[in-house]
């Protein structure tokens, strides 16, 4: 790469996040300078389809003008105001009032951050602050599963089961416990059916729970499909098996909707495509399609309840972000749900979602390819050096970086977490670019496969 003035600048000013910083120093990276429809363009001129909607999230793509358009008149309006000591403002109400109202089953009040992280954050605190209403100080622990994603807080790193986040930041803190990655296919035992691996996942989070004590665990976070994990779509029975052991032992359960909120799994909610029952839920990420930081956790009246309980007791309810439920991304965030409703987002991924889920399943063909699997926009791809005994490549080799980096070579952005390969395009993504995008995928693989499989 040819260094230009911006990406000089760039190695000069910049931490990134999530990369390697001693090889970015000399290599430095790629400068992105607009987008259009489900397309980035770096300052070369170079054209990608962003198959992973930025970070997840940007679900009607780089180029949607109404967003824009709100934001400045909102801007023009009232450009800041809080939500602390009583205020409000009209962005924020009519927003929580369109929120509650296509929310999961039992969710009742809304409170706004900037962040997924904060989001969960801010939950793990009112999980506390519920169990001491209650006069149960000692149910504080909260259990996340390996690999499963929450955030980057101190608290929301510690729910997350991501060694390489905890990695020399004394994380996770010692109240956050973890349990089992449900990946199937990585971990079934031969001849262990899909039902068969859930009953052992609910099995052992049972045993986990009965050695911590019930009596001082609290909650359960878990994704509808694991993100950071890999796009892992749960085994059959997993959630109806996981929630009858959370409901035996009085554990809460909060559902990470982040990345499967607002359509990604070809429902509204992840939890309803997997008939999931939360105390609390998470959002962020499409509820504003990225245009704008907004978060926003969800909570069941029997919370609340005990948080006005609780908060009569002392005079106050101690939280809150400057930031949190901003004016204008809380009217972006309105018109984007609009945007969703008014162009049947939800049947456009139920009409192209199969076709990218059978396209990623046809390439199990491939030598690279062990397995794929997801559901509507959501998807992840395999690796593996001996499909037929399910034996990984060797770490050194980085196979899903090869793959990762020959895709960006051919103009096509996708994410290796590890191995495996993710894909979560813009929910506008249409029939054509999804052929694109198989197509440049398979020349990805092919320009790896001499590599990683030398003849």
């Amino acid at each position: 790469m040819i260094a230009n003035s911006h990406d000089l600048l760039d190695r000069a000013t910049l931490i990134h996040q999530q990369t390697d910083l001693a090889a970015y120093q000399d290599t430095g990276g790629t400068i992105m300078k607009h987008g259009e429809g489900v397309y980035v363009f770096d300052e070369a001129g170079n054209k990608y389809l962003e198959a992973m909607a930025g970070l997840w999230c940007a679900s009607l793509g780089f180029s949607e003008k109404r967003l824009a358009e709100v934001a400045y008149k909102q801007m023009l309006e009232l450009p800041y105001y809080h939500t602390f000591f009583a205020k409000s403002h009209v962005p924020s109400v009519e927003l929580a009032d369109r929120l509650l109202a296509i929310a999961p089953k039992g969710m009742s009040k809304v409170m706004f951050q900037c962040s997924g992280s904060e989001a969960n954050d801010a939950a793990i605190k009112i999980i506390w602050y519920y169990n001491n209403a209650l006069g149960r100080p000692q149910k504080k622990k909260i259990i996340g599963r390996v690999r499963g994603y929450h955030g980057n807080t101190v608290a929301s790193v510690s729910v997350s089961g991501q060694p390489h986040m905890h990695a020399d930041f004394d994380a996770p803190l010692a109240m956050f416990k973890h349990t089992d990655n449900p990946h199937y296919y990585r971990f079934h035992e031969d001849g262990e059916t899909e039902e068969a691996f859930s009953t052992r996942m609910a099995d052992n989070l049972e045993k986990l729970i009965l050695a911590e004590g019930p009596e001082t665990v609290a909650a359960f976070f878990a994704e509808p499909v694991q993100g950071g994990g890999g796009a892992i779509t749960p085994p059959a029975g997993y959630f109806e098996k996981i929630q009858a052991v959370l409901k035996k032992y009085d554990v809460l359960f909060l559902a990470d909707e982040v990345i499967c909120g607002f359509g990604r799994t070809g429902n509204m909610w992840g939890s309803e495509t997997y008939d999931l029952k939360p105390d609390l839920v998470s959002c962020a990420k499409a509820l504003s399609a990225s245009y704008q930081p907004i978060s926003a956790l969800m909570i069941s009246d029997k919370i609340y309840e005990a948080m006005v309980s609780e908060s009569k007791k002392l005079g106050t309810f101690g939280h809150g972000f400057t930031y949190g439920g901003h004016p204008v991304a809380c009217a972006v965030a309105s018109e984007t749900l609009k945007i969703y409703e008014e162009r049947d987002i939800l049947g456009h991924v139920r009409k192209v979602g199969p076709l990218l889920q059978q396209g990623l399943k046809d390439l199990e063909a491939h030598p690279l390819v062990g397995n794929a699997r997801g559901v509507g926009l959501i998807a992840g791809v395999e690796l593996m050096a001996d499909k037929a005994k399910r034996i990984p490549f060797a770490p050194e080799l980085k196979a899903g970086i090869q793959v990762m980096e020959e895709c960006h070579k051919v103009g096509l952005i996708v994410r290796a977490i590890g191995d495996r390969i993710a894909f979560t395009p813009p929910l506008v993504i249409s029939a054509g670019e999804i052929d694109e995008l198989l197509a440049k995928f398979r020349k990805g693989l092919d320009a790896a496969l001499p590599r990683l499989m030398p003849a």
